[in-house]
């Protein structure tokens, strides 16, 4: 289907970052590049609206979310409040295919190389997805797919914004990155609800530490 096609490319365009949070999404000349009709780019960036990765702009077509100060707090502000309720409900109810999914998401991770050379200073893709999945499968035990929606879109904004947000500089070593996804593993699996919930939000509130430290240096 073409709009599928131009949906993966320009959400691919988007999350590289190739395309500035702000930028303009220009219909007219996404439909020349991908050689498809206008309606065919429309629907492509509807959906990209639907995710957060795009913004419909009043008589003035589509774009790029800015990322403010302010949507990033909101944004992790709503992850540390759903996210750890969410992860409670997974060890309550997770079942053992859940167990077992979620080992092979974390050996998945920790068996991913987070940076290549290749693909430049920002985490590679494939430990990108891999992040995405583990805590995906940690959280997908609970059961409830409108939270579940929720989180697939609060996590395409966090990726956008770190994306744009994280200088080379500001990484956390990969060790303790790691580590904090191995503890995290280990709580969930020991049924341990409090432990599981606490850690997941003091990585939570790592993550944007590092975003506003890199915000605070850039303003300097």
């Amino acid at each position: 289907m073409l709009s599928e096609q131009v949906y993966d490319q320009v959400r691919a365009a988007i999350m590289r970052g190739e395309v500035e949070p702000g930028q303009a999404l220009k219909p007219q000349e996404l439909a020349a590049r991908y050689e498809v009709s206008l309606a065919v780019v429309r629907e492509a960036l509807v959906r990209l609206v639907g995710e957060g990765l795009a913004e419909r702009l009043t008589n003035r077509g589509f774009a790029v979310p800015a990322l403010a100060d302010q949507r990033w707090q909101e944004i992790i502000e709503a992850r540390q409040t759903v996210e750890p309720a969410m992860l409670r409900l997974s060890v309550a109810r997770g079942d053992l295919e859940w167990e077992t999914r979620v080992r092979a998401a974390g050996h998945r991770l920790a068996r991913t190389p987070m940076y290549v050379p290749d693909e430049g200073s920002y985490y590679s893709a494939a430990w990108a997805e891999a992040h995405r999945l583990f805590h995906r499968t940690l959280l997908d035990g609970c059961g409830n797919t409108v939270l579940l929606e929720s989180f697939d879109r609060l996590w395409l904004a966090s990726e956008l914004a770190r994306r744009w947000t994280v200088h080379p500089s500001y990484r956390l070593p990969v060790e303790d990155v790691l580590a904090q996804h191995e503890e995290l593993e280990r709580a969930a699996l020991s049924r341990d609800q409090e432990a599981s919930a606490r850690l997941l939000t003091d990585h939570l509130a790592a993550t944007a530490a590092v975003l506003t430290g890199a915000e605070a240096a850039g303003d300097s």
